[in-house]
């Protein structure tokens, strides 16, 4: 027994998720636009500054896929907060992107979204009266996610795309992680226990979630032995989670596997960030391949990004 009093986790009180407000529902999600036009409108763009670097960075990363190297996502949740996954769930349906990363808030939007079909509550107006995070299912859902994962010695980005898609989740459409469970595409979770709303409820159990999560690091370290040959690795929204556990699993596959690198990263976030710069941009790359950083509002970079990879997937072929 430690000095130090912990506080009683079992006298929480819950809410039912019904009657939470949430500030991001299906009905305002986006969805993928075709690329009847893009070749037109990527061609109008100057040769100069970012639009030349986002059109390079179209071109590496279309024949990086037509050569069959993969294009990887690591995500931050407000990707999903933002309706973004329809058109990351299309990319995936078109062999572009060929995996996924998420933090585990990720996770818990991605539920949210699976079996309600919405997501993102009042920060501000929750921690006043001390119901912020404390949605009941969204835990429960969570707790089993984690039980399966321990159950079947599953990565924890696996387990939930398969409990969505056995619940039948009524949105499960609009889920990446059933989505990528469907299309029998590889998807990881990561963890950082203390900050997500699950810790915050009894049910949550610290030792099998990171063991679950834990699997998936030896998973996204595999994947990147095939990346660092000369496929992809794009950073959405992570600030600083995800860059780290990124470089610590293509530090094992270099370590694994010594072969000539022909990585190429790319990073997109809102604001300019230190750990992606350095984590995803610039040392991966530095004896070979090519990082570049895009700066821009999710809602319109990503669709924008989806649009140019289809269109120059759509050309090299």
């Amino acid at each position: 027994m430690g000095r130090f009093k912990e506080v009683d986790l079992s006298r929480v009180k819950t809410i039912p998720l019904s009657r939470r407000a949430s500030k991001a529902g299906v009905d305002h999600f986006g969805y993928p636009f075709g690329d009847s036009s893009a070749a037109a409108f990527f061609a109008s763009l100057p040769r100069f500054l970012k639009a030349s670097e986002l059109l390079e960075f179209f071109e590496r990363a279309a024949r990086a896929r037509c050569k069959g190297y993969p294009f990887h996502f690591l995500m931050g949740a407000h990707v999903i907060k933002v309706g973004l996954a329809p058109v990351i769930i299309d990319l995936v349906k078109n062999h572009i992107v060929t995996g996924l990363s998420l933090n585990s808030a990720g996770l818990i939007h991605d539920l949210e979204v699976a079996f309600a079909g919405q997501t993102s509550e009042d920060v501000a107006a929750g921690l006043a009266d001390g119901t912020f995070g404390m949605a009941e299912e969204t835990a429960g859902r969570f707790g089993e996610v984690v039980r399966l994962a321990e159950r079947e010695s599953l990565g924890l980005g696996e387990a939930a795309g398969q409990y969505i898609n056995k619940k039948k989740a009524r949105y499960r459409n609009f889920s990446l992680l059933a989505a990528a469970d469907k299309l029998n595409v590889p998807a990881t979770v990561h963890v950082v226990v203390g900050t997500d709303i699950v810790n915050q409820h009894p049910v949550y159990r610290a030792g099998p979630t990171a063991e679950a999560s834990f699997r998936d690091f030896k998973i996204l370290a595999n994947l990147m032995i095939d990346a660092d040959r000369g496929g992809v690795v794009a950073n959405v929204g992570s600030a600083v989670v995800l860059p780290e556990i990124f470089l610590k699993a293509l530090t094992v596959a270099r370590n694994l596997k010594k072969q000539k690198s022909n990585l190429t990263t790319a990073n997109f976030d809102m604001i300019a960030h230190y750990r992606p710069m350095m984590n995803v941009v610039t040392r991966p790359t530095a004896h070979g391949g090519a990082g570049y950083n895009f700066i821009g509002h999710h809602e319109i970079m990503i669709p924008l990004l989806a649009w140019g990879l289809k269109a120059y997937v759509t050309k090299i072929k």
